[in-house]
């Protein structure tokens, strides 16, 4: 296993040398492996590290990640902790971005207005900043936010549908997490983490988010027609 001095793993992992003597500290990190005076790192640090920092990515607060990593045993190999960041990079949200005005209508594919902005912002989907500058929090969604925005709709009706929409795949999205762990990767735990069964779970992280969302919009699809046929006099 290759061995770093503690600036060779902050470079690796992108991060300060203070960060990782902090993170070392909150017990993220387990201790280096002495040589004389000399503390040096290894891929299952580095391995760990980038860990931490994807749940930053997902938002959550240090004190949710220490606790997440509890579960994780310290000498847990690299392998494993890839394992770990697969089951999570790909749902991992966008990173937000922060355009000037001329990109962002670039972006949008249109001219925004003051308008659309204040409906965009109630959507959830720009912040407005105090510099003329405006962040996207969700990239993806600035194209198909900025058509709905433009219809002669009033704004609660479509802030009303947001919060729907959003408050419905939050559950959905955690009832499959739970599935997928408790059918999934605990027994891969429970039989000893094999490493065969390793590469086949990191295929099937990185399968899963497409699938799965394709299959979700065809079943939305599906379930606003029968909504529609409920609503519709048989006779």
């Amino acid at each position: 296993m290759e061995e770093m001095t503690v600036d060779a793993l902050a470079a690796r992992a992108g991060v300060t040398v203070r960060t990782v003597r902090f993170y070392a500290g909150r017990g993220l990190l387990p201790p280096p492996r002495l040589r004389g005076r000399k503390g040096l790192y290894g891929e299952d640090h580095l391995a760990r590290l980038e860990l931490v920092r994807e749940l930053q990515a997902l938002g959550l607060t240090l004190a949710a990640v220490e606790q997440h990593l509890r579960k994780i045993p310290l000498d847990a190999s690299p392998e494993d902790l890839a394992l770990q960041r697969a089951l999570l990079s790909p749902w991992a949200p966008e990173r937000s971005e922060v355009l000037d005005r001329h990109e962002l209508d670039r972006r949008a594919g249109r001219h925004l207005d003051e308008d659309a902005l204040r409906r965009l912002e109630a959507l959830g989907v720009i912040e407005s900043g105090g510099d003329g500058t405006v962040r996207v929090l969700s990239p993806a969604l600035l194209g198909i936010s900025a058509e709905l925005a433009e219809l002669p709709m009033p704004l609660e009706t479509l802030v009303a549908a947001h919060e729907a929409v959003e408050r419905h795949t939050t559950a959905l999205a955690g009832e499959l997490q739970r599935v997928f762990q408790d059918t999934v990767v605990r027994p891969y735990r429970e039989r000893g983490r094999p490493p065969g069964e390793r590469e086949r779970l990191l295929e099937l992280a990185a399968k899963l988010k497409p699938l799965m969302i394709q299959s979700l919009v065809t079943s939305f699809q599906r379930s606003v027609d029968k909504a529609i046929r409920r609503t519709v006099p048989r006779d």
